[in-house]
């Protein structure tokens, strides 16, 4: 296991543990790598949001203004959504005001990643860097940022091709064996508590 599966794992296994969830973005159910954690949400209360209603989502709706009474969730989940929302600062802040004190956020997003619109669904708006994020979370009372993937992984995603199979394997073996700062990452997690 990676530093940044076992990030996410941790802090999934958190986040999971609450009362009430919400996957903002999430698309189909427990989507986007969550199938495999389904078992630890037990019978919390597990909403999904997503603004597509192809994909089925328990609640239509938009990031930008979420259709929840304020401290509602005791959990927020975000998983590969802001790339994609014309307005990131509000989409936070969104999230901030839907949880509870004390509410914890579990979010990805990329920095150096390739462009990923679906036409007719979402556009492809931005990456983030660790400054960008620190900005976009200033108004939670702890943060914590991750780097996905080293230096050279991220470099061979962007092959033609050969990217799934090298990535993974020559990508990670070269990463450690030259320790870099974990600002060339393909994407960063944060984990932030209200």
């Amino acid at each position: 296991m990676t530093s940044w599966e076992k990030f996410y794992d941790d802090k999934l296994k958190l986040i999971a543990n609450c009362q009430s969830i919400l996957d903002v973005g999430g698309g189909i159910k427990f989507g986007k790598y969550l199938e495999k954690y389904k078992n630890l949400f037990g019978d919390n209360e597990y909403i999904v949001l997503d603004k597509e209603p192809k994909y089925k989502p328990d609640v239509i709706g938009d990031i930008h203004d979420l259709p929840f009474e304020d401290e509602r969730f005791a959990a927020v989940h975000c998983n590969a959504v802001l790339e994609h929302v014309e307005n990131p600062i509000k989409a936070v802040a969104e999230m901030h005001r839907v949880l509870k004190p004390g509410g914890q956020v579990l979010v990805y997003v990329p920095f150096l990643y390739p462009y990923h619109a679906e036409k007719g669904v979402y556009k492809d708006f931005y990456r983030y860097t660790k400054d960008g994020l620190g900005y976009l979370f200033r108004n939670f009372s702890n943060v914590e940022i991750n780097p996905v993937r080293g230096f050279f992984e991220t470099w061979l995603y962007f092959l033609p091709k050969v990217n799934k199979i090298l990535a993974p394997s020559l990508g990670r073996f070269l990463d450690k064996l030259v320790k870099q700062s974990g600002n060339q990452a393909s994407g960063y997690q944060v984990y932030a508590v209200k």
